[in-house]
């Protein structure tokens, strides 16, 4: 008689964003835009910034700290450690290894993973593969992004998509049924420069000529994208789906990348479903990449959107261009979301290396905005829950 088949199971999630808001209107001040324009084309209204202080692997450390709260289980009991990020602190150590050190964790590998928004999906088929395999327990998978401090806010096409954030879930081994049942992933590099970051890496290092050209700042053909995030986001989830054995109509909720209202809404049209099924906060957050899908994910389960048993579906799409989308049976209660607020982000820090100073890393067209006078930004708890009402209306076109 064999034996019964590993399974890959979420047993924690967490979350965690930036205090400060940029909403519409401040971006109003920056560039020529307005708040009808960016909502009716993109169904944003305001994104998170993280403060001076905070970094991607501070954010990260703090998701993945209460990920591991709602999971039971103690810091150390995770194997591994992945962190999917676009905008990590440094070239090298890693994210992860800084993120390994700040939840106080003393034997786990860790390692970062680059797949754009993509990111937090490919890892976690990665911690599939661990967890199944036996070769881990317990893996932390995180999506963490600082986008904010890599945007040109002279460009109204980029700036007022993107902000920061950060999501994680542990993907633990077990015998009994459900967890992950079905993965696809995908690559098509014939659009590797539809979304990029033209300077920084080894083709063209950091020099007085890249920052002066802006170099430094992230890139995007918006049409072509949206192309292919329209065609592909269909196509990969149903992929995944079908590896689950299973048809949309099975499917209780979709987590799909906060991209673009536009293109969540295509989805849902090629998916042969209603927009009730798609999970939207993009509204609230923007695009945070990686983040994007682990960060709407833990605010689904936590508001009430997942039950025991429901069968979810995570998908994404992202520069190279990538895709990938994993079929999920929920097996944990909801209710233990609670433990993720015994985590005070206060109590977590990452240690910054001796003898070194780095510069102030707001943008100055940032940090002047943000310096203005404006409404009090509410805490994250006080966010009324749900999705927005206007991701269920019709977008102009």
């Amino acid at each position: 008689m064999s034996e019964p088949r590993r399974s890959a199971h979420v047993t924690g999630w967490g979350r965690y964003a930036p205090t400060q808001v940029l909403s519409n209107a401040d971006l109003e001040r920056l560039v020529d835009t307005s708040d009808e324009w960016i909502v009716t084309r993109t169904g944003i209204r305001e994104r998170r910034v993280a403060a001076a202080h905070e970094t991607t692997a501070s954010m990260a450390a703090v998701a993945g700290r209460r990920a591991i709260a709602v999971a039971g289980i103690d810091p150390n009991e995770i194997d591994l450690i992945l962190v999917a990020t676009l905008t990590p602190d440094y070239w090298m150590p890693s994210t992860a290894a800084l993120v390994k050190e700040a939840i106080g964790n003393t034997r786990a590998a860790a390692m970062d993973v680059a797949a754009a928004c993509s990111g937090f999906v490919y890892a976690f088929a990665t911690a599939q593969a661990y967890v199944t395999s036996g070769l881990a327990r317990h893996v932390l998978v995180i999506g963490a992004e600082l986008l904010t401090r890599f945007l040109d806010y002279s460009d109204r096409g980029t700036c007022i998509l993107f902000g920061d954030g950060a999501g994680a879930v542990v993907v633990s081994g077990s015998d009994e049924p459900g967890g992950a049942l079905g993965i696809e992933l995908t690559t098509e590099p014939q659009g590797a420069y539809m979304i990029w970051l033209p300077a920084g890496g080894a083709k063209s290092p950091p020099s007085s000529e890249t920052i002066a050209r802006g170099e430094h700042y992230i890139r995007m053909e918006g049409k072509e994208t949206y192309r292919f995030a329209t065609r592909t986001l269909a196509s990969t989830a149903l992929a995944a789906i079908e590896r689950a054995g299973l048809h949309p109509d099975d499917i209780d909720l979709f987590i799909p990348h906060q991209a673009n209202i536009r293109i969540i809404e295509a989805v849902a049209k090629g998916l042969g479903l209603p927009m009730e099924r798609m999970f939207v906060n993009l509204d609230r957050y923007g695009n945070t990449s990686a983040a994007s899908v682990p960060l709407a994910l833990a605010e689904a389960v936590d508001t009430g959107r997942v039950k025991v048993g429901d069968r979810v579906v995570l998908v994404a799409f992202g520069a190279g261009f990538t895709s990938g989308a994993v079929a999920i049976e929920w097996t944990v209660d909801p209710a233990r979301g609670r433990l993720a607020e015994t985590i005070d982000p206060d109590d977590i820090t990452v240690r910054l290396p001796v003898d070194w100073d780095s510069v102030d890393p707001m943008p100055p067209a940032l940090a002047e905005v943000l310096a203005r006078p404006g409404p009090v930004n509410p805490p994250l708890d006080d966010v009324v829950p749900g999705e927005p009402e206007h991701a269920h209306r019709e977008v102009p076109a």
